[in-house]
């Protein structure tokens, strides 16, 4: 993916608008941010080094698990148009939050924000998805619920240990690469 189409993402889809109030004049700020009870709005620099690795095309159906304040699925929604981003979060606050600010920003393609169905990772009732953003960190392996819910041809983007891993599908053989430290909340797997 051209880092252009990332710019003009970045751009198009202000960090600030996903932000508590108290919060926004940090936007610009390289750090995680906290959205309260322990969610974090990513660093922006850790953001374009996922959405490079996850090389979105316009078309792809994407799902963004662990979406928080909703500024990945924005990000997404816009790299995707005309395609589906669906983004999914444990807290109920969060979607709701996330939803309202998604709903204000223009040109976004076709999105949603579910609340995470219990003791279910992703969202396997909607995939397969051409790509897959996991915004939180697993533990030991990516997680085969999310392995079984990525496309043929498909990638998917998430920490594992602290380490960024890249998972593309052709058939059912899977080609994992790894790509620095970042560090992540941990992903709440049932």
């Amino acid at each position: 993916m051209g880092d252009d189409r990332i710019d003009e993402a970045f751009r198009a889809v202000p960090r600030s608008a996903f932000l508590p109030m108290t919060l926004r004049r940090l936007a610009g700020v390289d750090d995680a941010l906290p959205l309260g009870g322990g969610p974090t709005c990513s660093q922006p620099s850790t953001v374009r080094d996922m959405l490079i690795l996850l090389d979105v095309h316009p078309g792809d159906r994407v799902l963004d698990v662990g979406s928080g304040s909703g500024w990945t699925t924005g990000l997404l929604s816009r790299l995707a148009t005309p395609g589906e981003v669906i983004g999914v979060e444990l807290e109920s606050r969060l979607v709701r939050s996330s939803r309202r600010a998604l709903a204000r920003l223009p040109d976004l393609g076709p999105w949603r924000v579910e609340i995470a169905e219990p003791g279910v990772l992703g969202l396997p009732s909607a995939g397969p998805f051409e790509r897959i953003l996991v915004s939180a960190d697993a533990r030991g392996r990516v997680p085969d619920p999310l392995l079984d819910q990525l496309a043929d041809g498909g990638v998917l983007v998430g920490p594992v240990d602290g380490v960024m891993t890249r998972v593309t599908r052709s058939g059912d053989h899977l080609r994992t690469t790894h790509h620095g430290q970042y560090v992540f909340v941990p992903l709440q797997e049932p």
